[in-house]
């Protein structure tokens, strides 16, 4: 009864259309169903605007756990590899740069090295296999490090970024230590590091 009370409480006013007839408008119902759809409208887009802070404090704080686990990642590694794919018994410059890195590397936060030796050939038919060992193990020492693993993975058959995967994830490696010549030779498929490596990886440029 309230309602019907205000409804004849209400003093219409006509408005004239283009075709002349009289339309009987009630202005204060108007004003007041427009009023309740702007206060929806507000409520709606202060409710969507909450909505977004909240979901932008979580993308923001899931950003920033990412970024601490990768400096974490790369400050407080122990256990570095140093894969050497080519077969030049003095070392190519790329695997100079690598060997010189990870000893650095290691030296500075104490980590321990292991280094895997790479290739599609036995052993047997590598004649300068042992002039290559005598290599890597002089250039290491010059880094500071006369002690580390040696693996040998020869004739297995295996694409040597998959080598490099399985050897990591047995050891539970930290970092992975390759020269970008590595990539450029094509001795590491570089489209699948990241299928095959389970920690991070530092290509060094030439």
């Amino acid at each position: 009864m309230a309602f019907a009370h205000y409804l004849l409480s209400v003093r219409p006013v006509p408005v004239v259309t283009s075709d002349q007839s009289k339309i009987t408008v009630l202005p204060s119902l108007i004003s007041s169903s427009s009023a309740v759809a702007t206060q929806s409208k507000a409520r709606k887009l202060s409710i969507f605007s909450r909505i977004r802070r909240i979901g932008h404090r979580a993308k923001v704080k899931s950003q920033e756990s990412e970024v601490s686990l990768a400096a974490e990642a790369f400050t407080t590694f122990k256990h570095l590899l140093l894969p050497i794919t080519d077969r030049n018994p003095y070392l190519s410059e790329g695997t100079r740069q690598a060997t010189a890195t990870t000893a650095a590397l290691a030296k500075k936060y104490g980590a321990d090295i292991t280094v895997v030796v790479i290739d599609e050939k036995q052993k047997e038919s590598l004649p300068e296999h042992e002039a290559q060992l005598s290599s890597i193990r002089w250039h290491l020492s010059e880094g500071g490090f006369q002690e580390f693993r040696l693996l040998e993975k020869l004739g297995e058959g295996s694409r040597p970024t998959a080598i490099i995967g399985e050897v990591a994830d047995d050891l539970n490696l930290d970092l992975v230590v390759i020269s970008m010549e590595a990539i450029h030779s094509k001795h590491v498929d570089a489209n699948l590091l990241a299928e095959f490596i389970p920690c991070p990886v530092l290509l060094l440029p030439l």
